[in-house]
């Protein structure tokens, strides 16, 4: 649309260290069930949050690219991994409404990250900027579960406006499957049942994970 005023944009930020079948998941949800124009995919910059250091910019650029690149309407943004210092979601934000003037912006959340919303730098202006769409994961995550056992985490005290986005629970986390590379030794061939072919690639050809973090 050349309107602005009428667009639909959505932001999807994270470590994506490295970037699993869940998140590309939520991409596919956030574009269709909220009819975005454009998604903004937005590797993290300096993470002050996490208390491990994150893999190389480049090496999660170049994931998300492999995860993400070939989804219609997805820009891979690389604005937080560019700016100095620490990087909030609530400067990113308003950067976004100053490009798309008038448009509808979205963040897109697992629900952890929703649980911990009130803990973000300025989460409330981040609330008048966008509206949060969220989508619900399981509450015990392994990257050997059973997609069948996982249980949903319960959002019913969240006390803040958000959007539901639907899509089945993926009981994976970035976290497991560096633990499941580093375990693996150098061979890990069933890689790309917890993470896309071109992100499984990355990461045996560039050795990510194989010590641990």
């Amino acid at each position: 649309m050349s309107d602005a005023s009428m667009m639909r944009v959505g932001m999807f930020g994270g470590a994506f260290d490295p970037p699993h079948w869940a998140h590309r998941a939520l991409a596919e949800a956030a574009l269709t069930q909220l009819e975005l124009q454009v998604l903004h995919v937005m590797p993290t910059g300096y993470a002050w949050h996490k208390s491990r250091v994150l893999s190389p910019a480049a090496h999660r650029v170049a994931m998300c690219e492999a995860a993400f690149g070939d989804l219609p309407r997805v820009v891979i943004d690389q604005r937080e991994i560019r700016r100095e210092g620490p990087s909030y979601t609530a400067d990113t934000l308003r950067e976004l409404a100053a490009e798309y003037p008038g448009a509808r912006l979205y963040l897109i959340l697992g629900a952890d990250q929703l649980l911990a919303f009130k803990s973000w730098s300025r989460w409330d202006e981040v609330l008048r900027h966008a509206t949060l769409a969220v989508a619900n994961r399981p509450i015990h995550i392994a990257s050997g579960a059973e997609p069948a056992a996982a249980v949903e985490t319960d959002l019913s005290g969240v006390d803040i406006p958000f959007v539901r986005l639907h899509m089945p629970l993926h009981p994976t986390s970035s976290t497991a499957i560096r633990a499941h590379v580093h375990g693996q030794s150098r061979r890990h061939p069933d890689l790309d049942v917890l993470v896309p072919a071109g992100v499984a690639r990355y990461i045996s050809e560039h050795h990510l994970y194989e010590t641990p973090t």
